[in-house]
């Protein structure tokens, strides 16, 4: 014989058991009550300090971009809302940076600007550095040759090249070097002679035109 099935839920506990699902289902679907009844802080302290580095940022753009100018970089020029101003260099500290660098007056001279006994005439004392500087200028940029006296020695075996930007010039230095230089030696290392321009430089050029290095007698015409 066949067994019989069991008997279903009766209609009316089918109902009821829809009627508590749908309930549930409301409960699960509907609106969330805010149980903490409070944001959390995690997320609202990054967006704090988010935004405090971007306005920090767009700060330190507008202060110290100089609007992207290229001029504002130039190392002789200061930013302006007008032109450019050019900066005014201290022609002591130009001359030092000169004078010590590579191939130039230090090589010969040595840094304390004593020179080489014999060879090379020290220029702390000289009384061609403190001297006219008509004749000053002229030894640099046209170039010394043969023997010179300087503080009671004799040098003869070495020639001062030529700076000046005439024929033959190894160095083609400007009027503003040469002032910068020589303002530089006439006030280091014990010197006190006064600075020299570049135009006092300019008008020797111009007057002496192009011509060979001096020697000691021709400098020692010059007043």
């Amino acid at each position: 014989m066949t067994a019989n099935p069991p008997p279903g839920p009766s209609p009316d506990e089918a109902r009821m058991s829809d009627e508590a699902l749908l309930t549930e289902h409301e409960k699960l679907t509907g609106p969330q009550p805010d149980e903490h009844a409070h944001y959390r802080l995690v997320p609202l302290a990054m967006i704090l300090v988010l935004s405090s580095c971007v306005l920090f940022a767009a700060t330190y753009l507008n202060r110290y971009s100089g609007h992207f100018s290229a001029s504002i970089y130039n190392e002789n020029l200061l930013p302006s809302k007008n032109a450019p101003v050019a900066v005014k260099v201290d022609p002591v500290v130009f001359g030092d940076k000169l004078y010590h660098s590579a191939g130039a007056c230090i090589t010969c001279h040595q840094p304390a600007g004593q020179g080489i006994p014999g060879v090379y005439p020290p220029l702390a004392g000289s009384e061609w550095v403190n001297g006219a500087e008509d004749r000053v200028i002229r030894i640099v940029v046209f170039g010394l040759q043969g023997p010179v006296r300087v503080a009671g020695r004799d040098f003869g075996s070495a020639a001062m090249p030529v700076f000046g930007q005439v024929a033959n010039s190894g160095y083609n230095w400007s009027d503003e070097k040469i002032a910068a230089v020589l303002t530089y030696v006439r006030q280091e290392w014990g010197n006190k002679a006064p600075p020299i321009s570049a135009d006092a430089v300019s008008s020797i050029r111009k007057a002496v035109g192009d011509r060979p290095s001096w020697s000691q007698e021709e400098l020692l015409k010059v007043k």
